[in-house]
């Protein structure tokens, strides 16, 4: 069967270029960089020179850069870092963040700690009015995420980052998504935590990175051993993160060729769906967004119906995010931005990447009509509105 990959914010195939890296590491260089001898010191020098390397990338130094098992545990060591540091205060977040900040934040909120959740507009941005309206004098930190995992909106994190320093609150940005995207650098996002994941660029899964701003106090989420600084006990993945920093190596140098190629598919696709279909829904239209992500909504249909028909015919895509899969309830992203229930729940993602072609979205494009044609063929709602809909969006 024909295969099509639309799920690459979800995650990534790994690049050839960073199996090859890895691979030393995984059977000849095998040692504990913890160790003295000299299997020990080999395995050290590849994992500071991956650190140089992924400090490099966002701007950073090389002992800013704390490794990790991806971007849940590293949205979890800023947020806790701090609350745990504090002891007692007040946390804002948006409220579309990833549900690895939202959960931690809900968590945090049961152990004593007061929460504000920014709202977004129609299109999904935070108003950093709102931020500033939110502020109070027991505010420990502020986290936004600089690209939403479900719309690819592109939130205005340098003036959030700009305002929380200004008030001299920590801020921490979840940049998962963005990275390998659009530019990501510490200082120009005035960011003193910062979240990345390897398998989100094309790397292995199973290792990520925070970025602590030199001077800031972490309390650790996982104790033990001395390593990455006290702040994440455990022996160091070396492969994983030789992996990690080869795949930000390439997302960086390969950044121009990737947006404009991905950005032409991307727009192929939502002008077949836009003009070629009734009732379609592109949210987030008319604001920055990541150059790969778009987010759709089809009305009178059921996301997991279109997503079956996809599948049969060897697309992949989502109806959100990977880590919601199987919720009842409706995005919370989608919600937050006013999203009737009706389109929230005939929403899909997609996400191109490196490989996919002209052909591919255009056999998506007509898969995808046929699909939602033959379900609002048995739709009832779709039918006694007479084929006429309103959308907005």
């Amino acid at each position: 069967m024909r295969r099509v990959y639309l799920d690459h914010n979800a995650t990534t195939p790994l690049d050839p270029r960073v199996l090859e890296a890895m691979q030393p590491y995984l059977i000849e260089c095998f040692g504990n960089a913890s160790s003295m001898h000299y299997y020990g010191r080999q395995a050290k020098q590849a994992l500071e020179k991956a650190r140089a390397l992924a400090a490099k990338v966002i701007g950073a130094q090389p002992d800013e850069v704390i490794f990790t098992s991806g971007g849940t545990e590293s949205d979890n060591t800023a947020l806790r870092g701090i609350a745990y540091q504090k002891r007692s205060g007040h946390i804002i977040a948006s409220s579309i963040e990833h549900h690895a900040v939202l959960r931690t934040c809900n968590a945090l909120a049961g152990d004593g700690f007061t929460v504000t959740f920014l709202p977004v507009d129609s299109r999904g941005v935070v108003d950093p009015d709102e931020l500033k309206k939110s502020i109070r004098r027991d505010t420990i930190l502020i986290s936004v995420m600089r690209a939403n995992n479900e719309t690819g909106v592109i939130e205005p994190i340098p003036e959030i980052g700009l305002i929380a320093r200004e008030h001299g609150i920590p801020f921490h940005c979840d940049a998962v998504q963005a990275m390998g995207k659009i530019p990501v650098d510490v200082d120009s996002l005035h960011a003193d935590l910062l979240s990345l994941s390897a398998h989100k660029i094309y790397g292995p899964k199973g290792i990520g990175a925070l970025f602590v701003k030199k001077g800031m106090t972490l309390s650790p989420l996982i104790t033990g051993g001395h390593h990455e600084k006290g702040l994440r006990a455990g022996t160091e993945n070396v492969p994983a993160i030789v992996g990690f920093a080869r795949a930000l190596e390439i997302a960086v140098d390969e950044l121009d060729i990737y947006r404009t190629r991905v950005l032409h598919l991307r727009n192929m696709l939502e002008s077949k769906l836009l003009m070629g279909m009734e009732g379609v829904a592109l949210h987030s239209a008319g604001t920055e967004r990541l150059p790969h992500t778009s987010c759709m909504g089809f009305a009178s249909v059921e996301a997991e119906s279109i997503l079956l028909h996809l599948d049969l015919k060897g697309i992949a895509a989502s109806s959100g995010s990977a880590c919601t899969t199987g919720e009842p309830e409706p995005s919370h992203v989608l919600t937050a931005m006013g999203v009737s229930p009706e389109i929230a729940q005939g929403t899909i993602r997609f996400s191109l990447g490196r490989q996919n072609t002209e052909e591919e979205i255009e056999y998506t494009g007509e898969v995808l009509k046929a699909a939602v044609n033959q379900l609002r063929a048995i739709s009832f709602p779709w039918q006694a509105a007479g084929k006429r809909i309103s959308i907005t969006g």
